[in-house]
């Protein structure tokens, strides 16, 4: 039978206010996205973030006339008719079509990050199996993308390493599969902390990868640190990030625009010799290493 989609920009309204006009009229689901391809970062613990210009997607069973609905959306919303856009979607395989435009992806000259649908046959590949889901990080955005590209380069075998704000543990498996003995994972995020303990399982990397409840339970003298969050985060732990590496030691620090370099590069001067490694779009990433 497939659905009815309607779709509006959620202007200066309350997202709460939305959604409810939206089920009291019957949606089977309301969603949220992007109308203008902008970035949202990860937020801090019980914080939600929109997109500067969000748009508000319901759905209705197919049979469902529009045009009383758009009337009411109107008369609740304030909205003008003509911003209401009605589109018939048809039924698909919904939990394998978000998949279709994923593939995998190659960062340096051996790291992928591969789908479980799909397979590399390149024999020097070093192969991570990931698709995406809840938590953030599948290598597609430039930040991670620069990390990963750090790793194929740099990792070592027998490496200690923490990965700080893991998000889906991408990471941390790169690390581990390209030769790390252990990667201790935390985020605020408890999703992400579930997502990086089963994608380490399913790549049978259970043994090398140790997700942490708590920041205070990562323990220090590691040789590598990887982090990938906020610039005004990484400016705040610089101090911790500083006693968790031992001398010698290298952090690499992403999730930096390239306006916040300066910032970024002055708060972890005083225990790392910092430089930029690399950019992409208007992404930067540094490496320091451990005075």
């Amino acid at each position: 039978m497939g659905f009815l989609e309607l779709s509006f920009g959620l202007g200066g309204r309350e997202v709460q206010h939305a959604e409810d006009a939206c089920f009291a009229l019957g949606a089977s689901a309301v969603t949220l996205a992007d109308a203008a391809d902008t970035p949202v970062l990860e937020p801090a613990l019980g914080e939600v973030r929109l997109w500067p210009a969000t748009e508000v997607r319901a759905l209705w069973p197919g049979d469902t006339p529009a045009e009383p609905l758009m009337a009411a959306l109107v008369a609740a919303l304030g909205l003008e008719a003509s911003a209401i856009r009605a589109q018939a979607i048809a039924d698909r395989a919904w939990e394998r079509e978000w998949l279709k435009d994923f593939h995998a992806m190659r960062f340096g000259r051996r790291l992928w990050i591969c789908p479980h649908h799909e397979r590399v046959t390149d024999p020097e590949a070093v192969v991570v199996a990931l698709d995406p889901g809840l938590a953030f990080g599948t290598g597609a955005h430039a930040s991670t993308a620069l990390c990963l590209t750090w790793l194929d380069e740099h990792a070592r075998a027998g490496i200690r390493a923490i990965d700080y704000g893991c998000g889906s543990g991408v990471l941390a498996l790169a690390a581990a599969r390209l030769g790390a003995r252990e990667v201790q994972c935390f985020d605020l995020d408890p999703q992400a902390l579930l997502a990086t303990a089963e994608n380490a399982a399913a790549n049978g990397l259970s043994g090398h990868v140790r997700v942490r409840a708590a920041a205070t339970d990562l323990e220090g003298g590691v040789d590598l640190l990887l982090a990938n969050i906020l610039a005004g985060t990484l400016c705040t732990l610089a101090s911790d990030f500083a006693h968790r590496v031992r001398p010698g030691g290298e952090v690499v620090l992403a999730g930096i625009l390239n306006d916040e370099v300066p910032e970024v590069t002055a708060a972890y001067t005083p225990w790392f010799d910092v430089k930029r490694f690399g950019g992409r779009e208007d992404w930067a990433a540094l490496s320091g290493r451990r005075r």
